[in-house]
């Protein structure tokens, strides 16, 4: 079934920390993004030119608060937000005041019911006249946030049919790894079969291979626990590296991705379940590796 709405990228991920004062100084220094803004309760950072990639809020517990996605027009935005009332998942538009607080146009939450994640729709953001500037790491974009869910079946299929995320490759009653149509890269959102909804992990893009290796000599020198990799997905080519930030929540660097363009993308794959898949490589994940973080239940 063909939607009749499209997205540009995946935007930004809101996370809930239990410390802003430990985690700002985590993702800026450790890991290389650029702080834009620190308030009491918030700290906006981002990995491009637009004003924020990743929001930490501080929270009592950590997890996962949003994900939000660009549409590809104002003509999408407003068309998504039609279909997601049609199909009655209550679609609430944002004040003016929390757009301008967040530096963005006309802004639109709906959640997916079976994850419980709360998707963020908008059509444009303040796009910041100086650079990015890379530090310790040469982060290229966002890459992608995955959860585990209880309902695992149901929220594939939601995700599919209406959030109009494509699938690329999937573990059969397991796993599956989707794009926000027509975004190309071979997955901006992954979900995963779990006894609770919870955050897997955030994904971050580098630009060179040994971001990756000098990101597990920084990361080991400064305490932080790696929990799976070094090592290379089957699924997506990827070389990955998952670390722990300082709420336990899990982190990757990845390099790497296959891209699926819109006009001749196959068909998506039914892999193995088997340790090759998540490692060619062969490396074992920790038992901490995407345990941590709650979904948050809230209203918009």
């Amino acid at each position: 079934m063909k939607l009749p709405f499209r997205y540009e990228k995946l935007g930004y991920a809101a996370l809930n920390v239990t410390s802003l004062e430990r985690s700002v100084p985590f993702y800026r220094d450790l890991m290389g993004l650029d702080l834009v803004e620190l308030k009491d309760d918030v700290a906006y950072l981002r990995c491009s030119a637009d004003h924020h990639n990743l929001v930490l809020y501080r929270s009592d517990s950590p997890g996962l608060k949003r994900v939000a996605n660009k549409m590809a027009s104002p003509e999408d935005l407003k068309a998504a937000y039609e279909f997601y009332l049609a199909e009655g998942l209550q679609p609430v538009w944002l004040g003016m005041d929390e757009c301008a607080e967040l530096k963005q146009g006309p802004t639109f939450r709906v959640r997916e019911p079976q994850s419980g994640v709360m998707f963020e729709c908008y059509d444009r953001m303040t796009h910041l006249a100086l650079p990015y500037q890379p530090t310790v790491t040469q982060i290229a974009r966002l890459g992608h946030v995955v959860v585990g869910s209880l309902n695992y079946e149901r929220a594939v299929h939601n995700l599919n049919t209406q959030f109009n995320f494509a699938i690329s490759d999937f573990v059969e009653h397991k796993f599956s790894w989707m794009r926000c149509y027509p975004n190309p890269l071979h997955h901006t959102f992954a979900i995963g079969n779990s006894d609770r909804n919870h955050l897997h992990h955030v994904n971050f893009m580098v630009t060179d291979i040994d971001d990756i290796g000098k990101a597990i000599n920084r990361l080991q020198k400064a305490g932080v626990k790696i929990v799976f990799g070094p090592g290379r997905h089957l699924p997506s080519t990827s070389i990955f590296l998952y670390f722990l930030d300082p709420d336990e929540m899990t982190m990757e660097f990845s390099f790497g991705m296959e891209e699926l363009p819109e006009d001749v993308a196959r068909l998506p794959r039914m892999l193995e379940m088997h340790p090759n898949t998540m490692d060619i490589w062969g490396s074992t994940p920790d038992a901490q590796f995407g345990k941590n973080g709650q979904i948050e239940v809230q209203h918009v």
